[in-house]
């Protein structure tokens, strides 16, 4: 991975987990990681734990944020969260999947919440 990615990566986070917590989400860690994978931030809504998936673009040239989080994604995803809930004994807590696509600009970010974007995926 280049380094120009993983600093739009990471400010891409920094400004997902901004927005969050403006919204009143308790943002609980960030960078989750386990033999199985990464999870970029874990949030309480209410009563709900939140997995998110952040996904940052400078451009359009390879699709939209939103288009990178496929099928493929979201099973490992799915299985990282099922490590933690489990690690965490947080089995029958409710839990969703949210995405934030960061549309990174000179002026502005956008920044676009899906709460819920998928369903666990087993």
């Amino acid at each position: 991975m280049t380094r120009e990615r993983i600093s739009t990566g990471k400010l891409g986070e920094d400004i997902a987990a901004e927005h969050l917590a403006g919204v009143g989400y308790d943002i609980l860690e960030r960078n989750f990681r386990c033999p199985l994978g990464e999870i970029d931030i874990v949030a309480r809504d209410h009563e709900t734990l939140v997995f998110v998936e952040v996904r940052s673009r400078r451009t359009d040239n390879y699709g939209s944020p939103l288009e990178s989080v496929g099928f493929a994604k979201q099973k490992k995803i799915s299985i990282v969260a099922a490590y933690y809930l489990n690690r965490h004994g947080l089995q029958q807590i409710k839990a969703r999947f949210d995405v934030v696509a960061v549309k990174m600009s000179p002026s502005r970010p956008g920044v676009e919440l899906i709460r819920d974007a998928f369903d666990l995926i087993s």
